[in-house]
């Protein structure tokens, strides 16, 4: 287990692809976030477009 995890460490490959992979997760958590607030304003100009239908 030693040599295999001395290897992975020592292989810029591995650490390559590590990086790639946080890169990538923290594009979509910052997409996540953004479509969370994007979400909830959304939400809320739909219900004044349904409230003016409703009083028009």
């Amino acid at each position: 287990m030693r040599r295999f995890l001395a290897r992975l460490v020592g292989d810029s490959r591995a650490a390559t692809a590590v990086e790639y992979g946080l890169i990538i997760s923290l594009i979509v958590l910052a997409m996540v976030g953004a479509l969370a607030i994007l979400g909830t304003a959304s939400g809320s100009n739909w219900d004044n477009v349904s409230e003016a239908v409703t009083n028009a």
